[in-house]
């Protein structure tokens, strides 16, 4: 348990960067209503990308910004494949999360990973230095947050979350609701990439593999988020990000305990399959429970 304790700060800071990437899926997941499996790709390309900045001269500030916006191509390609070819969006995010897997290599100079570390390079964030890389994860999300809460307030911002609520309404009132899942895959990539670059320096490396199973914790950060608080941030559309990237610290530290516990590392993506169903489950029971309630109340009346 001491050395869990000596951990839980670098799981911590860990977990605020899976929360970012969170963030980039609850748009998606959430306000879109769309599951993209895009980010598996992205999550990797803002790492390979991160390295390639930096390797070649860019100073952090100028490569996480390029980061970004490749992110914001990859959802692109997606919501074109989704809008203009007919793909099911669960079909042309896999699509390109495939060719994202080439393009890594391929930015990678054909290497499957590579390093980038604090000691050559001036990073925001890194294992070496974990209070430095709390403090502003915390800023990084709280300004996150902020901006979305901005964006999502403007006129285009709700009708984004209209797409996502009831297309079809959203369609009879003028609302063109192909170009909103375009917009919104667009972003969410965007934050998933920057997400990878934040993790590329935290680790020190970029790997091809990074973002292989990133929409399951993704998907488990969203739900954990919702689970623990949904009641506190069910009107608060800024409390919801809030809750997501709680959800992405509180999931990651759970499985740095089951490490330190004994865990195979071989069967983690079966622990945190098991956590996201467990979780996916419990708003269900909950609403069994809640009916066989309101049901032996009317039979006592």
């Amino acid at each position: 348990m001491s050395g869990f304790i000596g951990a839980l700060p670098g799981s911590v800071a860990q977990g605020i960067i899976w929360g970012i990437m969170a963030i980039g899926v609850y748009i998606t997941f959430r306000v879109l209503d769309i599951a993209d499996l895009t980010v598996d790709g992205t999550m990797s390309t803002g790492g390979a990308i991160m390295v390639l900045c930096m390797t070649h001269g860019l100073n952090v500030w100028v490569s996480m910004p390029i980061a970004f916006c490749a992110g914001c191509v990859a959802g692109f390609v997606t919501g074109m494949f989704h809008t203009k070819f007919g793909i099911p969006a669960i079909l042309a995010g896999i699509l390109t999360q495939l060719s994202l897997y080439s393009m890594n290599l391929r930015i990678l100079g054909g290497k499957a990973n590579q390093a980038l570390s604090s000691r050559n390079y001036k990073l925001v964030v890194s294992l070496g230095e974990i209070p430095k890389s709390l403090v502003f994860g915390v800023i990084f999300v709280a300004a996150l947050i902020a901006l979305l809460y901005c964006f999502f307030g403007t006129e285009l911002g709700h009708s984004i979350r209209a797409t996502g609520n009831n297309e079809a309404m959203a369609r009879s009132n003028g609302i063109n609701t192909n170009q909103n899942k375009v917009i919104g895959l667009i972003l969410s990539n965007g934050i998933v990439a920057l997400a990878g670059a934040l993790l590329t320096q935290f680790q020190g490396f970029a790997d091809v593999n990074a973002g292989r199973g990133a929409i399951v914790i993704g998907l488990a950060a969203v739900i954990i988020g919702e689970v623990l608080f949904g009641k506190l941030v069910k009107n608060n559309f800024a409390l919801r990000l809030l809750a997501v990237a709680i959800g992405g610290v509180v999931y990651y530290t759970v499985i740095t305990l089951v490490l330190r516990l004994g865990l195979d590392p071989n069967d983690l993506k079966l622990f945190t399959a098991l956590v996201v169903a467990l979780f996916l489950g419990v708003p269900y029971w909950r609403s069994k429970i809640a009916e066989k309630t309101v049901k032996n109340k009317e039979v006592k009346e």
